[in-house]
């Protein structure tokens, strides 16, 4: 069994979008690890706010497999990919890390490098699992996310209900 986390967005119908995401990983993986939910602006392109969020579950699916999962799950979800590749979105999931690989593993690169570019996959992350290591850097999600430029993206931790329980609770800001 891998423990994955994966980064899940959304600018369009966000709260739809988003609780229908997390009840298809629920689905397939049983129990999820989730951050809270934040809103940010939309990084390089004029759009509506982002809900970003990150989840962590163990699979034995290997990487190929799970990134088709979760390609399946967007386009259930409307995902349209015949557009700028920075554009509004019903829903975007990307695996952030797969157990400890680094490298091209089927394809996907691994650890995904929006975590050391983009607050919003960073911040959900170090809050979800703080003491984790990034497995190239080595170093913590809490360690990275204090060295950041907290200043560069807006972002801020929103209301959020899933299944009648709150998923919003920001504990390392």
């Amino acid at each position: 069994m891998a423990q994955v986390y994966v980064s899940i967005g959304s600018n369009i119908d966000q709260q739809r979008h988003i609780r229908a995401c997390l009840d298809d990983l629920a689905a397939h993986f049983g129990h999820l690890s989730l951050s809270p939910v934040y809103e940010s602006e939309a990084v390089g392109f004029e759009g509506d706010n982002f809900y970003n969020l990150v989840a962590g579950f163990v699979t034995e699916l290997p990487v190929g497999e799970l990134s088709e999962l979760l390609r399946a799950i967007e386009t259930a979800n409307g995902r349209r990919r015949d557009g700028p590749r920075f554009s509004a979105r019903t829903l975007d999931i990307d695996i952030l890390t797969y157990d400890d690989l680094v490298g091209v593993v089927d394809g996907i690169d691994l650890p995904r490098d929006e975590i050391l570019a983009n607050a919003f996959v960073l911040l959900p992350l170090a809050e979800l699992a703080p003491d984790a290591r990034h497995p190239a850097t080595g170093k913590t999600y809490r360690q990275l996310w204090d060295a950041y430029d907290q200043g560069r993206q807006k972002l801020w931790a929103i209301e959020f209900q899933w299944r009648g329980q709150s998923i919003s609770r920001p504990t390392y800001t």
